[in-house]
């Protein structure tokens, strides 16, 4: 049995092939039950959350992620979440491979908000705001550059060390990342925002946002967690990654539809209608465009049979 721990997970998962793993996962036959979502009270702090995740493609792989997010674990110099993926062969049930599922879970995130951009951003989307400098904030930018030209990255945060610690850790990337303060300022700037951040009250301002940009709301991930306003929400096309998940789960989407700002006939689309062509994406280049993901757990076994068979060679369950 493979045991893949974080360094070897990330070299197992190459931005572009991950984009496409994504991709032909969502364009796939996957089987993806509602995935179990419990609170855990932490004494003293915000509750954490532990989620458990299956998915299977009929015959092939299935799969499992356990995955906790502790939102406080910052202040102990430790990673929001910490999860394990299971890999078992679709055939028999054996278990082929144990991937580190903190890095998984990052990567293959930030594939899918790069996956969107690339059929919903704007071409030549050269500015990219990020908000947030969590574990992901790093990934999101190594992953957007690989699907637009990016020539500028703002980097944002509640807290400026933290943020001019990440743009500097992007510099080492080879990214053109600066440290920003003004928000308002460069979000009017950018032609691509992308939050990850665990903000309960919006932070992106929707008479920000410019012609043709594209706003990637990626953090928030429970009804009572928010990263923009409901005039994004007006102004904009919206997209999800899946709406059983965001119509559900994500209170960017949640909210509005509670308050009647947004319709659920008024989502235009999501990523797998997107991918297969079904329904159309930016129709013109001032559309402004915004993608709400939750996660699924089609993109993490997207990315732990990719992982499994690179490192394998291409041996396949």
């Amino acid at each position: 049995m493979l045991v893949l721990d974080d360094a070897q997970t990330r070299a197992a998962l190459p931005w572009a092939g991950l984009i496409d793993a994504v991709a032909h996962m969502f364009k796939g036959d996957c089987v993806m039950p509602v995935r179990h979502h419990h609170a855990m009270a932490v004494p003293g702090e915000r509750d954490a959350t532990l989620l458990l995740m299956p998915a299977w493609v009929p015959g092939h792989y299935s799969g499992v992620k356990v995955l906790s997010l502790f939102p406080d674990n910052g202040s102990r110099g430790l990673p929001a979440i910490h999860g394990t993926y299971l890999l078992s062969s679709g055939k028999t049930g054996e278990m082929l491979a144990i991937i580190d599922g903190g890095e998984l879970t990052a990567r293959r995130t930030a594939a899918t908000s790069a996956l969107a951009a690339r059929l919903l951003a704007r071409e030549g989307s050269t500015e990219l705001l990020v908000c947030g400098t969590g574990r992901l904030s790093l990934n999101l930018m190594q992953a957007h550059a690989e699907v637009r030209p990016l020539t500028r990255i703002h980097v944002w945060g509640r807290n400026p060390e933290a943020a001019a610690a990440t743009a500097e850790a992007a510099r080492l990337m080879g990214l053109p990342a600066l440290l920003v303060t003004d928000l308002e300022t460069a979000a009017r700037q950018a032609d691509i925002i992308s939050c990850a951040t665990l903000s309960s009250q919006p932070l992106i301002d929707g008479g920000w946002l410019k012609a043709g940009a594209h706003l990637d709301l990626v953090g928030g991930f429970k009804p009572d967690m928010r990263e923009t306003d409901d005039t994004a929400i007006r102004r904009s096309s919206v997209f999800v990654d899946t709406l059983a998940g965001a119509t559900h789960e994500a209170g960017d989407i949640v909210q509005p539809m509670k308050s009647g700002v947004l319709a659920p006939g008024d989502i235009r689309a999501e990523l797998a209608e997107l991918l297969r062509g079904s329904k159309p994406g930016r129709r013109s280049a001032d559309e402004i465009t915004l993608f709400k993901s939750v996660g699924a757990a089609l993109e993490d076994l997207a990315g732990a049979i990719l992982a499994y068979e690179t490192v394998r060679g291409g041996a396949s369950a």
